[in-house]
């Protein structure tokens, strides 16, 4: 333990010293009058305009599909699905939106299937296959293009935990599967696990964050010298005793594991409590942890990324938001759940100047932007990413226009419950 105390101190020194240097709000390095671009995998993409690139036609829908929703209850626009609504606003006003369907490349449907919420806050999806399905229904049969294609150049917000299985028990979700008529469509979903039931393809889908609103983080900003004195740091359940008695199916065991090994480490800083000062703790700690829950994703990831606290990513096989534009390798650190238990032994054996790196990565305004949805919206934020993301798919392929008297549509498919009129 002593040992493993003087390669924490070590860390945290360096680490207080790299970001004394980076600053929470660093800016972009500049050569010769040119920002450097931050590359992915897909190449340099994070400050790609798409304007020019393709168009949208969004359809009018009745507002009982959406806006009506939000009047009902404007608790949608706070929420962490609220991707959905912030999605289909910025494209109302958005220059890559166009008011003739004839010349569209892409067809958004804007339906706020989060929006029927519970007491606590907390979406309740059962109605949300019967609203999606009526709304296919809608569009299907007052325009031309869902036929054509049967949705194929149509693209949907699917924010849920588990995607367009719609539901938000894991085991209910992949027995009900990806909704029938959403098959061949393209999904903007949050992030999950690759090759899961519930969550398309990485070729097809659109992996973005969950919403966390900017405005607010904003404002809890601490001033760019503030040292940063904790070494890991956590608020979140560890258990969830009310749907999971037994303790360990919740996180698959992994949150369970952080709290048992670590609740008295002098290098962590844990609890399930969270204070009001948890923005400025987070701004205050080196390394972030966010663990899976129920499903692999949260805002925590979004929020360490903001505050500059390196994010330590607990959730096996896990697509991140914009993993083809956002290098996440040199951003974040990655565990695997069965190594939980040595989680300390991983972070204190980070060299210093792989902290440093990662710190670098994060203070990148380009990086911060691309996971925010602002409004109104700005160049290169969250709704822009997913702008380059459909750009990036076009042309779309022969595939995609079914022949004369083709079709699969099934408006039956599904459980029983999920026919009644919407």
């Amino acid at each position: 333990m002593k040992m493993r105390s003087v390669l924490a101190s070590a860390i945290l020194a360096i680490a207080t010293a790299a970001v004394l240097f980076l600053g929470s709000e660093a800016q972009e390095v500049k050569k010769d009058g040119h920002t450097d671009r931050i590359s992915g995998s897909a190449g340099d993409v994070l400050e790609d305009d798409p304007v020019g690139r393709l168009k949208v036609y969004v359809y009018d829908l009745p507002a009982k599909y959406n806006t009506e929703l939000v009047e009902k209850d404007p608790r949608c626009l706070t929420h962490m699905f609220a991707a959905e609504v912030f999605v289909h606003r910025s494209l109302l006003t958005s220059a890559v939106r166009t008011l003739d369907p004839d010349e569209a490349d892409w067809f958004f449907t804007p339906v706020y299937t989060t929006c029927d919420l519970t007491p606590s806050g907390h979406p309740m999806p059962f109605d949300s296959p019967r609203m999606m399905r009526a709304a296919i229904r809608h569009v299907a049969s007052r325009w031309p293009y869902w036929n054509r294609t049967e949705g194929a150049d149509h693209f949907f917000v699917t924010p849920h935990d588990f995607g367009a299985c719609f539901h938000f028990k894991e085991d209910q979700a992949v027995s009900r599967g990806i909704l029938h008529v959403l098959r061949r469509a393209t999904l903007v979903q949050t992030f999950g696990q690759s090759r899961h039931p519930c969550m398309q393809p990485a070729g097809r889908s659109i992996t973005v964050p969950p919403y966390a609103p900017p405005q607010r983080m904003e404002s809890r900003l601490l001033p760019p010298a503030t040292p940063r004195s904790v070494f890991a740091y956590f608020r979140g359940l560890f258990y969830d005793a009310g749907n999971d008695p037994e303790g360990w199916r919740y996180a698959r065991g992994a949150r369970a594991e952080v709290w048992e090994n670590f609740r008295s480490s002098p290098v962590f800083d844990i609890s399930a409590e969270r204070p009001g000062t948890y923005y400025e703790d987070m701004q205050r700690a080196v390394f972030c942890l966010c663990p899976l829950g129920w499903a692999p994703w949260s805002p925590r990831l979004v929020e360490a990324v903001v505050f500059g606290c390196v994010p330590v990513v607990v959730a096996d096989g896990v697509v991140l938001p914009f993993h083809d534009a956002i290098p996440w390798a040199e951003a974040a650190v990655f565990v695997a759940e069965e190594d939980v238990p040595r989680l300390d032994t991983i972070l204190t054996s980070i060299p210093p100047e792989e902290v440093v790196r990662r710190q670098r990565m994060l203070a990148s305004p380009a990086v911060k932007r691309a996971l925010l949805f602002q409004q109104p919206s700005q160049p290169g934020d969250a709704f822009h990413q997913i702008l380059n993301g459909l750009a990036r798919k076009l042309p779309h392929g022969e595939g995609v226009f079914l022949r004369p008297g083709q079709t699969v549509l099934n408006w039956t498919a599904g459980p029983p419950r999920d026919l009644k009129p919407w």
